[in-house]
């Protein structure tokens, strides 16, 4: 049997035809993509995209088909048969504090023009919240009020922001809550256009790993929205300690993160997005969450809304291909490819469920239920 027919067997069980005349057919330019995949797995399959050997008009359903039907699963098994492979023992901590510095300047420093194009007004670079929203800005702010609306901020309060991004939550919180707020990042770029867009608000940027920040007292509360990918399992335990140092005793930690339904470790995670979009980045799984907040917090509330993080993605994707023609001399065809498939594979993934996107309440563990807690 020719390669061409093994996949073709296997592609029909999520109906899908090569080089068919459907939208989510998959368009076959050079057979050797088929090699690649048995070499490399969904590697080799993003890596063939990006050189132009395969194409298909509606990637994200083409790619929700196949995750739905366990073809990816299909392949990595031959792939690891043919290889031999095995898991490999990580002797060493993948987001070290000099690790990390460089694994988020990767991306988040790909360049402010990027991400001003494909985000809304806020710069949010994470899952909206599309309750009675019908546009990207509006779910994004309902995303950025439900988090203050959990915490119940109260004017003057001082917020910690673990992973603050461009400052989206901090610059709503501050002008329509009136707190203070305090953010970490390691990324330069961010913080330099972050400054600039919270100029005048009682907003500050400190650039510098959790683990090395010392504040001089506790927060009256506390957030981290979309941090915790970057942390690692190496890592949980003392994300969750350095976040309960932070938090003062009546306070609440909101965490908003994606999370996956099996608990992985660095090795175990998708070899394209590693390679290409987020270094080292890891999904958590609700077992590597309770573990880690062992004795540490309560989880007083757990907000599931993972479907709206594949209407998010391909509103990035949209924004995306309408600033593509300001973008293109500065970032080049195969650059295009690589976000176009980064963002219709990550929205395939949470349209066949996937992957979640979880927002945690949690308190101290050994203090008093505190009467701000609110579930939305």
């Amino acid at each position: 049997m020719s390669n061409f027919d093994l996949f073709q067997n296997m592609l029909s069980k999520a109906d899908i035809k090569l080089n068919g005349d459907r939208p989510w057919d998959i368009q076959i330019y050079d057979e050797a993509v088929f090699d690649r995949v048995l070499q490399h797995g969904s590697l080799g399959f993003g890596e063939a995209y990006m050189d132009g050997m395969w194409d298909c008009k509606q990637l994200d359903v083409m790619l929700d088909k196949i995750i739905r039907a366990h073809i990816d699963q299909q392949v990595s098994t031959i792939t690891k048969l043919k290889l031999g492979a095995a898991k490999v023992k990580q002797f060493f901590n993948p987001q070290s504090i000099l690790r990390a510095k460089k694994d988020v300047s990767y991306h988040y420093d790909t360049g402010n023009d990027l991400f001003e194009a494909m985000l809304d007004k806020n710069m949010a670079y994470t899952c909206a919240y599309w309750h009675d929203a019908e546009n990207l800005d509006e779910a994004q702010d309902m995303k950025l009020d439900l988090i203050c609306r959990k915490l119940n901020l109260q004017p003057g309060q001082r917020v910690l922001d673990i992973g603050c991004g461009w400052g989206s939550f901090m610059r709503y919180a501050a002008q329509n809550y009136g707190v203070i707020c305090d953010g970490l990042t390691l990324s330069a770029e961010q913080t330099k256009l972050g400054e600039e867009r919270c100029k005048g608000l009682p907003v500050n940027f400190i650039l510098q790993d959790y683990r090395e920040y010392q504040p001089e007292q506790p927060y009256d509360h506390v957030v981290s929205v979309g941090m915790l990918e970057h942390v690692g399992p190496d890592n949980y335990a003392t994300y969750f300690q350095c976040a309960k140092r932070f938090l003062a005793d009546d306070g609440i930690f909101l965490l908003h993160t994606i999370g996956g339904n099996v608990s992985n470790t660095v090795n175990e995670c998708d070899p394209w997005i590693r390679k290409y979009i987020f270094p080292n980045g890891v999904i958590p799984s609700l077992a590597q969450l309770g573990k880690a907040t062992e004795q540490l917090f309560n989880i007083e509330d757990l907000h599931n809304f993972g479907p709206d993080y594949d209407k998010t993605l391909m509103s990035w994707a949209q924004r995306f291909d309408q600033s593509w023609p300001e973008l293109a001399s500065k970032y080049g065809d195969k650059f295009y490819r690589m976000w176009r498939y980064y963002l219709l594979s990550c929205a395939s993934a949470f349209r066949a469920r996937d992957l979640n996107l979880w927002q945690l309440a949690l308190t101290k563990v050994g203090h008093d239920h505190p009467d701000c807690v609110r579930t939305c």
